[in-house]
């Protein structure tokens, strides 16, 4: 007997979880947004598949927008709340915005950061 929690360091989800509807990638390649832009901002995510630990602030997680199976790594965040569906075996929760990549490292990000070919944005 036990229990399967799945400890995390990114936040990956779509604009229907909850990634903010305000950032758009072609807007941030004309005027790029900053983790000012959002200072006071909380985002709320839901129904993240799985029971799921993030870090807690200070430390970050990392900001991943899930667009049809792609990850475009936006920047950092801090997961501030946390809940958990039990029966329904999801995830939700609260966080802030703490920094966004500017668009020249979003696309470096995932070769730092990831590597996996099938979830590249830019390929």
């Amino acid at each position: 007997m036990g229990s399967h929690i799945e400890v995390n360091d990114t936040l990956q989800i779509s604009k229907d979880q909850g990634f903010p509807a305000q950032l758009k990638y072609e807007e941030h390649v004309e005027k790029p947004f900053t983790a000012e832009d959002f200072k006071d901002v909380i985002f709320e995510f839901r129904d993240k598949p799985g029971i799921r630990v993030f870090h807690r602030p200070p430390v970050r997680n990392f900001l991943v927008e899930n667009i049809d199976g792609k990850w475009l790594y936006w920047g950092q965040i801090h997961v501030i709340e946390i809940k958990h569906d039990y029966i329904n075996e999801t995830t939700s929760g609260k966080y802030k915005i703490i920094y966004i990549n500017t668009p020249e490292k979003m696309k470096t990000a995932f070769d730092l950061i990831d590597r996996n070919p099938d979830t590249n944005y830019f390929a």
